[in-house]
Protein backbone atom coordinates (compact mmCIF):
# COMPACT_ATOMS: atom_id res chain seq x y z
CA UNK A 1 0.00 0.00 0.00
CA UNK A 2 1.33 3.46 -1.32
CA UNK A 3 1.04 6.20 0.89
CA UNK A 4 1.44 10.31 -0.21
CA UNK A 5 2.60 12.40 1.24
CA UNK A 6 1.88 16.46 1.82
CA UNK A 7 4.03 18.60 0.07
CA UNK A 8 3.68 21.26 2.84
CA UNK A 9 4.82 18.58 5.67
CA UNK A 10 7.86 17.70 3.41
CA UNK A 11 8.80 21.37 3.04
CA UNK A 12 7.56 23.43 5.63
CA UNK A 13 9.14 26.58 4.65
CA UNK A 14 7.72 26.84 1.45
CA UNK A 15 4.57 28.93 2.07
CA UNK A 16 6.95 31.65 4.30
CA UNK A 17 9.42 32.28 1.19
CA UNK A 18 5.85 32.87 -0.30
CA UNK A 19 4.79 35.06 1.81
CA UNK A 20 8.24 36.98 2.19
CA UNK A 21 8.03 37.33 -1.80
CA UNK A 22 4.80 38.50 -1.98
CA UNK A 23 5.73 41.59 0.88
CA UNK A 24 8.90 42.27 -1.33
CA UNK A 25 7.21 42.94 -4.15
CA UNK A 26 4.35 45.05 -2.38
CA UNK A 27 7.08 47.04 -1.09
CA UNK A 28 9.10 47.51 -4.47
CA UNK A 29 6.11 49.25 -5.90
CA UNK A 30 5.43 51.33 -2.91
CA UNK A 31 8.79 52.72 -3.55
CA UNK A 32 7.93 53.06 -7.33
CA UNK A 33 4.56 55.24 -6.49
CA UNK A 34 6.66 57.34 -4.24
CA UNK A 35 9.39 57.95 -7.06
CA UNK A 36 7.19 58.60 -9.55
CA UNK A 37 5.27 60.91 -7.21
CA UNK A 38 8.49 62.89 -6.24
CA UNK A 39 9.55 63.19 -9.93
CA UNK A 40 5.93 64.87 -10.53
CA UNK A 41 6.51 67.37 -7.52
CA UNK A 42 9.87 67.93 -8.85
CA UNK A 43 8.71 69.09 -11.88
CA UNK A 44 6.48 71.60 -10.74
CA UNK A 45 7.99 73.36 -8.23
CA UNK A 46 11.76 73.65 -10.93
CA UNK A 47 9.95 73.36 -14.30
CA UNK A 48 6.70 75.69 -14.05
CA UNK A 49 8.42 78.77 -12.51
CA UNK A 50 9.92 79.08 -15.80
CA UNK A 51 7.04 78.94 -18.29
CA UNK A 52 4.79 81.00 -15.54
CA UNK A 53 7.89 83.75 -16.28
CA UNK A 54 8.19 83.13 -19.79
CA UNK A 55 3.97 83.33 -19.63
CA UNK A 56 2.68 87.01 -20.82
CA UNK A 57 1.14 88.71 -17.55
CA UNK A 58 -2.00 89.62 -16.90
CA UNK A 59 -3.03 93.65 -18.22
CA UNK A 60 -3.22 96.11 -15.33
CA UNK A 61 -1.13 93.08 -13.21
CA UNK A 62 2.19 95.29 -11.48
CA UNK A 63 5.34 94.03 -12.63
CA UNK A 64 7.60 94.60 -9.73
CA UNK A 65 9.24 97.54 -9.19
CA UNK A 66 12.23 98.98 -11.84
CA UNK A 67 14.11 102.20 -10.20
CA UNK A 68 14.94 103.58 -13.63
CA UNK A 69 11.13 104.42 -14.38
CA UNK A 70 9.65 107.21 -13.20
CA UNK A 71 7.67 107.37 -10.33
CA UNK A 72 3.62 108.43 -11.52
CA UNK A 73 2.89 111.51 -9.04
CA UNK A 74 0.37 113.99 -9.29
CA UNK A 75 1.72 117.64 -8.91
CA UNK A 76 -0.33 120.80 -7.96
CA UNK A 77 1.29 124.26 -7.93
CA UNK A 78 1.81 126.58 -5.29
CA UNK A 79 -0.67 129.76 -5.28
CA UNK A 80 -1.04 133.06 -4.22
CA UNK A 81 -3.83 134.04 -2.74
CA UNK A 82 -5.55 135.23 0.98
CA UNK A 83 -6.02 133.14 3.36
CA UNK A 84 -8.38 133.41 6.73
CA UNK A 85 -6.76 133.04 9.73
CA UNK A 86 -9.47 130.84 12.05
CA UNK A 87 -9.44 130.27 15.45
CA UNK A 88 -12.04 127.13 16.86
CA UNK A 89 -13.47 126.02 19.98
CA UNK A 90 -15.68 124.31 21.27
CA UNK A 91 -18.33 126.56 23.62
CA UNK A 92 -22.00 126.74 24.84
CA UNK A 93 -25.10 128.85 24.15
CA UNK A 94 -25.94 130.95 27.32
CA UNK A 95 -28.70 133.21 27.57
CA UNK A 96 -28.14 136.79 27.81
CA UNK A 97 -31.11 136.77 31.13
CA UNK A 98 -32.82 133.86 32.82
CA UNK A 99 -35.36 134.93 35.25
CA UNK A 100 -37.54 132.85 37.33
CA UNK A 101 -40.99 134.82 38.20
CA UNK A 102 -42.26 135.29 41.62
CA UNK A 103 -44.74 136.87 42.72
CA UNK A 104 -43.99 139.70 45.28
CA UNK A 105 -47.54 139.30 47.40
CA UNK A 106 -49.05 136.72 48.91
CA UNK A 107 -52.55 135.29 47.76
CA UNK A 108 -54.52 133.11 45.37
CA UNK A 109 -53.64 132.65 42.01
CA UNK A 110 -56.76 133.51 40.40
CA UNK A 111 -55.56 133.62 36.27
CA UNK A 112 -52.67 132.22 34.23
CA UNK A 113 -52.45 133.68 30.93
CA UNK A 114 -49.65 132.36 29.31
CA UNK A 115 -48.72 129.05 27.25
CA UNK A 116 -45.98 127.02 27.84
CA UNK A 117 -43.19 127.92 25.18
CA UNK A 118 -44.87 131.06 24.31
CA UNK A 119 -42.59 133.74 23.00
CA UNK A 120 -43.51 137.24 25.33
CA UNK A 121 -42.64 140.68 25.46
CA UNK A 122 -41.04 143.06 28.36
CA UNK A 123 -44.21 143.98 30.88
CA UNK A 124 -46.81 141.71 29.15
CA UNK A 125 -49.17 140.21 31.98
CA UNK A 126 -48.88 136.61 33.21
CA UNK A 127 -51.19 135.50 35.57
CA UNK A 128 -53.44 137.90 38.00
CA UNK A 129 -53.61 137.20 41.86
CA UNK A 130 -56.92 137.56 43.88
CA UNK A 131 -56.64 141.96 44.89
CA UNK A 132 -59.80 142.24 47.43
CA UNK A 133 -57.41 141.89 50.47
CA UNK A 134 -55.21 144.73 49.36
CA UNK A 135 -58.23 146.81 48.27
CA UNK A 136 -59.23 146.69 51.49
CA UNK A 137 -56.07 147.77 52.74
CA UNK A 138 -56.16 150.94 50.40
CA UNK A 139 -59.39 151.98 51.40
CA UNK A 140 -58.56 151.82 55.20
CA UNK A 141 -55.62 153.72 54.25
CA UNK A 142 -57.68 156.15 52.64
CA UNK A 143 -59.63 156.75 55.63
CA UNK A 144 -57.25 157.53 57.94
CA UNK A 145 -55.64 159.50 56.07
CA UNK A 146 -58.85 161.58 55.51
CA UNK A 147 -59.68 161.54 58.88
CA UNK A 148 -55.74 162.85 60.07
CA UNK A 149 -55.97 165.41 57.09
CA UNK A 150 -58.96 167.12 59.13
CA UNK A 151 -57.19 166.81 62.18
CA UNK A 152 -54.00 168.64 60.17
CA UNK A 153 -56.56 171.34 59.10
CA UNK A 154 -58.14 171.97 62.22
CA UNK A 155 -54.92 172.69 64.16
CA UNK A 156 -53.73 175.16 61.19
CA UNK A 157 -57.03 176.96 62.02
CA UNK A 158 -55.92 177.02 65.93
CA UNK A 159 -52.23 178.07 65.37
CA UNK A 160 -53.75 181.02 63.00
CA UNK A 161 -55.79 182.15 65.85
CA UNK A 162 -53.02 181.46 68.64
CA UNK A 163 -50.74 183.62 66.88
CA UNK A 164 -52.86 186.78 66.39
CA UNK A 165 -53.77 186.29 70.12
CA UNK A 166 -50.04 185.75 71.40
CA UNK A 167 -49.31 189.28 69.53
CA UNK A 168 -52.14 190.98 71.28
CA UNK A 169 -50.64 189.55 74.67
CA UNK A 170 -53.62 187.04 75.33
CA UNK A 171 -52.23 184.00 75.72
CA UNK A 172 -48.69 182.70 76.88
CA UNK A 173 -45.81 181.96 74.68
CA UNK A 174 -46.15 178.14 75.31
CA UNK A 175 -49.07 177.83 74.55
CA UNK A 176 -48.49 179.26 71.16
CA UNK A 177 -45.59 176.32 70.74
CA UNK A 178 -47.42 173.57 71.98
CA UNK A 179 -49.90 174.10 68.67
CA UNK A 180 -47.41 174.63 66.82
CA UNK A 181 -45.74 171.19 67.41
CA UNK A 182 -49.27 169.52 67.12
CA UNK A 183 -49.29 170.74 63.54
CA UNK A 184 -45.95 168.89 62.84
CA UNK A 185 -47.23 165.99 64.79
CA UNK A 186 -50.24 166.17 62.86
CA UNK A 187 -48.29 166.34 59.11
CA UNK A 188 -45.94 164.04 60.14
CA UNK A 189 -49.10 161.49 59.99
CA UNK A 190 -50.92 162.21 57.33
CA UNK A 191 -47.04 161.46 55.16
CA UNK A 192 -47.78 157.68 57.11
CA UNK A 193 -50.91 157.64 55.75
CA UNK A 194 -50.07 158.47 52.41
CA UNK A 195 -46.73 155.77 52.60
CA UNK A 196 -49.36 153.62 53.76
CA UNK A 197 -51.67 154.77 50.71
CA UNK A 198 -48.87 153.69 48.36
CA UNK A 199 -48.17 150.79 49.78
CA UNK A 200 -51.63 149.61 48.98
CA UNK A 201 -51.41 150.45 45.69
CA UNK A 202 -48.44 149.25 44.93
CA UNK A 203 -49.57 145.73 46.22
CA UNK A 204 -52.75 145.99 43.85
CA UNK A 205 -50.21 146.74 41.09
CA UNK A 206 -48.04 144.00 42.11
CA UNK A 207 -51.42 141.52 42.37
CA UNK A 208 -50.40 141.78 38.49
CA UNK A 209 -47.57 139.45 37.37
CA UNK A 210 -45.66 140.50 34.04
CA UNK A 211 -42.86 139.53 32.04
CA UNK A 212 -39.78 140.91 33.50
CA UNK A 213 -37.69 140.56 30.43
CA UNK A 214 -38.72 139.20 26.87
CA UNK A 215 -37.86 135.53 25.87
CA UNK A 216 -39.31 132.37 25.63
CA UNK A 217 -41.55 130.98 28.54
CA UNK A 218 -41.03 127.27 30.26
CA UNK A 219 -43.00 125.16 31.26
CA UNK A 220 -45.96 126.63 34.43
CA UNK A 221 -44.83 125.42 37.60
CA UNK A 222 -48.42 125.88 39.29
CA UNK A 223 -51.53 126.12 38.51
CA UNK A 224 -54.52 128.43 39.37
CA UNK A 225 -56.18 128.20 42.47
CA UNK A 226 -53.43 127.93 44.32
CA UNK A 227 -52.16 130.03 47.33
CA UNK A 228 -48.53 131.62 46.23
CA UNK A 229 -45.76 133.22 48.61
CA UNK A 230 -43.08 135.60 47.74
CA UNK A 231 -40.59 133.11 49.40
CA UNK A 232 -41.67 129.91 46.98
CA UNK A 233 -38.28 128.85 45.27
CA UNK A 234 -39.98 127.41 42.04
CA UNK A 235 -41.99 130.25 41.33
CA UNK A 236 -44.73 130.38 38.55
CA UNK A 237 -42.49 130.14 35.11
CA UNK A 238 -39.03 130.77 33.93
CA UNK A 239 -38.31 133.51 31.39
CA UNK A 240 -35.26 133.00 28.90
CA UNK A 241 -33.86 135.75 26.60
CA UNK A 242 -33.50 134.62 23.30
CA UNK A 243 -32.12 137.68 20.94
CA UNK A 244 -30.49 138.52 21.65
CA UNK A 245 -28.18 135.41 22.71
CA UNK A 246 -24.42 134.57 23.58
CA UNK A 247 -21.91 131.91 22.92
CA UNK A 248 -19.36 131.33 25.61
CA UNK A 249 -16.61 129.22 23.96
CA UNK A 250 -12.79 128.62 24.39
CA UNK A 251 -9.40 129.14 22.54
CA UNK A 252 -5.83 128.23 23.59
CA UNK A 253 -3.68 130.51 25.68
CA UNK A 254 -1.38 130.98 23.45
CA UNK A 255 -3.80 133.51 21.07
CA UNK A 256 -4.97 135.17 24.20
CA UNK A 257 -2.23 138.38 23.68
CA UNK A 258 -3.62 138.24 19.39
CA UNK A 259 -7.05 138.74 20.10
CA UNK A 260 -6.56 141.42 23.25
CA UNK A 261 -4.77 142.87 20.64
CA UNK A 262 -7.73 143.24 18.45
CA UNK A 263 -10.36 144.07 21.29
CA UNK A 264 -8.58 146.63 22.75
CA UNK A 265 -8.19 148.48 19.48
CA UNK A 266 -12.51 147.82 19.41
CA UNK A 267 -12.42 145.60 16.47
CA UNK A 268 -15.61 143.56 15.83
CA UNK A 269 -14.13 140.26 15.13
CA UNK A 270 -17.01 138.08 13.11
CA UNK A 271 -17.77 134.40 15.11
CA UNK A 272 -20.19 131.86 13.28
CA UNK A 273 -21.98 129.06 15.41
CA UNK A 274 -21.93 125.40 14.09
CA UNK A 275 -23.55 122.42 15.28
CA UNK A 276 -22.01 119.20 16.92
CA UNK A 277 -21.12 118.00 13.50
CA UNK A 278 -19.15 120.95 12.48
CA UNK A 279 -20.95 120.83 9.40
CA UNK A 280 -24.00 123.10 9.18
CA UNK A 281 -23.65 126.72 10.48
CA UNK A 282 -26.25 127.89 12.56
CA UNK A 283 -25.80 132.18 12.96
CA UNK A 284 -22.73 134.45 13.18
CA UNK A 285 -22.29 137.08 15.58
CA UNK A 286 -19.57 139.13 16.87
CA UNK A 287 -16.74 139.07 19.45
CA UNK A 288 -18.05 140.70 22.73
CA UNK A 289 -15.65 140.25 25.46
CA UNK A 290 -12.76 137.78 27.18
CA UNK A 291 -12.87 136.68 30.56
CA UNK A 292 -10.23 137.83 33.01
CA UNK A 293 -8.30 134.89 33.60
CA UNK A 294 -6.69 131.43 32.17
CA UNK A 295 -8.13 128.57 33.26
CA UNK A 296 -4.79 126.65 34.45
CA UNK A 297 -6.61 123.28 34.45
CA UNK A 298 -7.05 123.01 30.27
CA UNK A 299 -4.72 126.08 29.41
CA UNK A 300 -8.15 128.25 27.98
CA UNK A 301 -9.58 131.35 28.24
CA UNK A 302 -13.42 132.16 27.68
CA UNK A 303 -14.29 134.78 24.93
CA UNK A 304 -18.16 135.13 24.95
CA UNK A 305 -19.81 136.65 21.49
CA UNK A 306 -22.94 137.74 20.75
CA UNK A 307 -25.72 136.59 18.25
CA UNK A 308 -28.97 138.06 16.93
CA UNK A 309 -30.28 134.82 16.30
CA UNK A 310 -33.55 135.45 14.36
CA UNK A 311 -34.25 132.48 13.69
CA UNK A 312 -33.68 130.82 17.21
CA UNK A 313 -31.25 128.18 15.81
CA UNK A 314 -29.23 128.84 18.79
CA UNK A 315 -30.74 127.25 22.02
CA UNK A 316 -29.68 127.75 25.52
CA UNK A 317 -26.87 125.06 26.46
CA UNK A 318 -26.89 123.67 23.56
CA UNK A 319 -23.16 122.79 22.12
CA UNK A 320 -21.87 124.46 19.55
CA UNK A 321 -18.69 124.61 17.48
CA UNK A 322 -17.13 127.98 16.85
CA UNK A 323 -15.15 129.67 14.21
CA UNK A 324 -13.63 133.00 14.86
CA UNK A 325 -11.65 135.02 11.79
CA UNK A 326 -9.13 136.62 13.22
CA UNK A 327 -6.93 137.87 10.55
CA UNK A 328 -6.70 137.49 6.48
CA UNK A 329 -3.47 137.21 5.37
CA UNK A 330 -2.91 139.24 1.67
CA UNK A 331 -1.29 137.53 -0.99
CA UNK A 332 0.11 134.70 1.35
CA UNK A 333 0.95 131.76 -0.64
CA UNK A 334 -0.47 128.26 0.09
CA UNK A 335 -0.27 124.64 -1.14
CA UNK A 336 -2.53 121.64 -0.78
CA UNK A 337 -2.85 120.42 2.43
CA UNK A 338 -1.82 116.96 1.18
CA UNK A 339 1.69 118.04 -0.13
CA UNK A 340 2.85 118.45 2.95
CA UNK A 341 5.01 115.62 4.61
CA UNK A 342 6.79 114.89 7.98
CA UNK A 343 10.24 114.03 9.39
CA UNK A 344 12.62 114.14 11.88
CA UNK A 345 13.97 117.49 10.38
CA UNK A 346 10.36 119.03 10.57
CA UNK A 347 7.92 119.39 7.61
CA UNK A 348 9.27 119.34 3.96
CA UNK A 349 7.53 119.04 0.47
CA UNK A 350 8.65 117.36 -2.86
CA UNK A 351 9.25 119.68 -5.43
CA UNK A 352 9.00 118.99 -8.85
CA UNK A 353 11.83 120.44 -10.63
CA UNK A 354 11.91 121.24 -14.45
CA UNK A 355 13.95 118.28 -15.34
CA UNK A 356 10.95 116.11 -13.80
CA UNK A 357 13.03 115.25 -10.78
CA UNK A 358 12.38 115.65 -7.49
CA UNK A 359 14.27 118.03 -4.71
CA UNK A 360 13.37 117.63 -0.57
CA UNK A 361 12.53 121.45 -0.10
CA UNK A 362 11.75 122.51 4.05
CA UNK A 363 9.10 124.26 4.38
CA UNK A 364 7.72 126.62 7.16
CA UNK A 365 4.14 126.32 7.19
CA UNK A 366 1.43 129.18 8.24
CA UNK A 367 -2.44 128.95 8.85
CA UNK A 368 -4.94 126.44 7.24
CA UNK A 369 -7.86 127.38 5.21
CA UNK A 370 -9.54 123.89 4.28
CA UNK A 371 -7.34 122.19 2.18
CA UNK A 372 -4.68 124.21 1.43
CA UNK A 373 -2.20 125.54 3.84
CA UNK A 374 0.16 128.71 4.39
CA UNK A 375 3.86 128.77 3.34
CA UNK A 376 5.54 131.43 5.03
CA UNK A 377 9.06 130.30 4.04
CA UNK A 378 10.60 127.38 1.24
CA UNK A 379 7.99 127.69 -1.45
CA UNK A 380 7.53 130.28 -4.26
CA UNK A 381 4.21 130.79 -6.16
CA UNK A 382 4.13 128.54 -9.10
CA UNK A 383 6.68 125.78 -8.29
CA UNK A 384 4.76 122.87 -8.27
CA UNK A 385 5.09 120.28 -5.15
CA UNK A 386 4.05 116.27 -4.99
CA UNK A 387 0.17 115.84 -3.99
CA UNK A 388 0.03 112.33 -3.62
CA UNK A 389 2.45 109.55 -4.66
CA UNK A 390 5.05 110.58 -2.31
CA UNK A 391 5.69 107.33 -0.20
CA UNK A 392 8.61 106.01 -2.08
CA UNK A 393 10.17 109.42 -3.39
CA UNK A 394 13.71 110.13 -2.62
CA UNK A 395 16.01 113.67 -3.22
CA UNK A 396 16.59 113.79 -7.09
CA UNK A 397 14.03 110.49 -7.93
CA UNK A 398 12.56 110.95 -11.33
CA UNK A 399 9.15 111.46 -11.64
CA UNK A 400 6.09 111.51 -14.15
CA UNK A 401 3.17 113.93 -13.88
CA UNK A 402 1.45 113.12 -16.90
CA UNK A 403 0.20 109.28 -15.86
CA UNK A 404 -1.54 110.67 -12.96
CA UNK A 405 -4.60 112.84 -12.69
CA UNK A 406 -5.17 115.75 -10.56
CA UNK A 407 -7.33 115.08 -7.69
CA UNK A 408 -11.04 115.55 -8.42
CA UNK A 409 -12.94 117.32 -5.48
CA UNK A 410 -13.83 115.50 -3.10
CA UNK A 411 -12.76 112.24 -4.78
CA UNK A 412 -9.23 112.57 -4.15
CA UNK A 413 -6.48 111.58 -6.82
CA UNK A 414 -7.27 109.34 -9.54
CA UNK A 415 -4.49 106.57 -10.82
CA UNK A 416 -3.39 106.79 -14.74
CA UNK A 417 -4.22 103.44 -15.64
CA UNK A 418 -7.71 103.39 -13.74
CA UNK A 419 -10.45 103.78 -15.85
CA UNK A 420 -12.47 107.02 -15.54
CA UNK A 421 -16.13 106.53 -14.66
CA UNK A 422 -15.29 103.00 -13.70
CA UNK A 423 -17.58 101.05 -16.29
CA UNK A 424 -16.99 100.72 -19.73
CA UNK A 425 -15.64 102.97 -22.78
CA UNK A 426 -18.22 105.78 -21.68
CA UNK A 427 -16.62 106.14 -18.42
CA UNK A 428 -19.44 107.06 -16.38
CA UNK A 429 -22.71 104.77 -15.71
CA UNK A 430 -25.31 105.68 -17.07
CA UNK A 431 -28.01 107.32 -14.99
CA UNK A 432 -26.01 108.51 -12.73
CA UNK A 433 -25.31 104.75 -10.86
CA UNK A 434 -22.32 104.77 -8.60
CA UNK A 435 -19.86 102.06 -9.51
CA UNK A 436 -20.02 98.42 -8.80
CA UNK A 437 -17.09 97.47 -5.82
CA UNK A 438 -15.32 95.75 -8.49
CA UNK A 439 -15.09 99.01 -10.57
CA UNK A 440 -13.79 100.89 -7.58
CA UNK A 441 -10.67 99.53 -7.12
Amino acid sequence: MTMKTNTNERHPNTAAARLRIGGAISSLWLWLLLLVAAGALAYFYLMRPGEVAQAPQAPGRRQGFDPSRPMPVVAAPAKTGDIDVHLRGLGSVTPIATVTVRTRVDGQLMKVLFQEGQIVRAGELLAEIDPRQFQTQLAQAEGQMARDQALLRNALIDLERYRVLFQQDSIAKQQLDTQEALVRQYEGTVKVDQAAIDTARLQLVYCRITAPVGGRLGLRQIDPGNIVRAGDANGLVVITQLQPITVVFTIAEDNVRAVMHKLRAREKLPVDAFDRADKTRLASGILLTADNQIDPATGTVKLKAQFANGDYALFPNQFVNTRMLLEVKRGATSIPTAAVQRGSRGTFVYVVKSDDTVAVRPITLGPAQGENVAVEAGIEPGERVVVDGADKLREGAKVDTGSMSAPAAGNGPRRGGERKGGAGKGGARKGGEAPAPADRQ
